[in-house]
């Protein structure tokens, strides 16, 4: 039988298998290699996103599965437990070391020297003195301690200072004619000795160079001093 040509004949399984047509073979099995690979991509994509949605919406459902046992409250959302907030835990401290306790004050001891704590000194000036004049002012020392005590009163010892009311020294006792002399003297409990001492009413000083002069009149202080020993200052007014 003669090869029919037309429609049919293209669609027969010869037709198929052995193309007919203006172009050469391969160009027909090309184009239907080209065409076959597309569908298998199309295919395998469609299969890939089937599989994915397929196993997410699981996933999905089973997360949603879990999370459902246990509802979360909505305060818990919002304050955290109290386990979960962090303590800071207190710094350790060294522990204190004992402070030694200070030793108690020697007691005084009977007939012994008197410390500058176991008397007092007093100066005593009148209120007020003649510009020019000479003064008297007595430098009173008393046993404040509950033991008699021997304190030397030597006259190189004892001095009196005066000073205006700026601090600038005015005079001294022993800047121009100093005196000497030994006197240790015991003073019982409460006992008080009286050293007077006359001023010449002029200034000096340590070195007693300078000319001597009388002060102006006004406001001054005087201090007295026995060793290591200071009075309070007394106000007087020269006038």
């Amino acid at each position: 039988m003669p090869p029919r040509h037309g429609p049919e004949a293209r669609d027969s399984v010869p037709g198929v298998l052995h193309p007919v047509g203006k172009l050469p073979a391969g160009v027909y099995w090309r184009r239907r290699l080209l065409l076959l690979a597309a569908v298998l991509v199309v295919l395998g994509g469609a299969s890939w996103l089937a599989v994915t949605l397929i196993v997410g919406r699981g996933g999905a459902d089973g997360a949603s599965a879990a999370t459902g046992l246990r509802p979360v409250p909505a305060l818990e959302r919002v304050v955290p437990s109290f386990p979960a907030i962090a303590t800071p835990t207190p710094p350790v401290l060294p522990a204190a070391t004992p402070t030694a306790a200070a030793a108690p004050a020697p007691s005084p001891v009977a007939g012994g020297p008197c410390t500058d704590d176991m008397i007092g000194l007093e100066l005593r000036a009148p209120a007020t003195a003649a510009v020019g004049s000479k003064p008297t002012f007595e430098l009173v020392v008393a046993n404040v301690s509950a033991v008699p005590c021997v304190r030397a009163l030597d006259k190189g010892l004892q001095e009196i200072q005066l000073f205006d009311l700026s601090g600038n020294r005015v005079w001294g006792s022993n800047d121009c004619f100093p005196e000497q002399s030994s006197d240790a003297r015991t003073l019982a409990p409460g006992e008080a000795v009286s050293l007077p001492l006359v001023w010449g009413g002029l200034t000096s000083e340590p070195t007693c160079t300078a000319p001597r002069v009388i002060p102006a009149p006004g406001n001054y202080l005087v201090r007295g001093r026995l060793d290591t020993k200071s009075s309070p200052d007394v106000p007087i007014t020269l006038s």
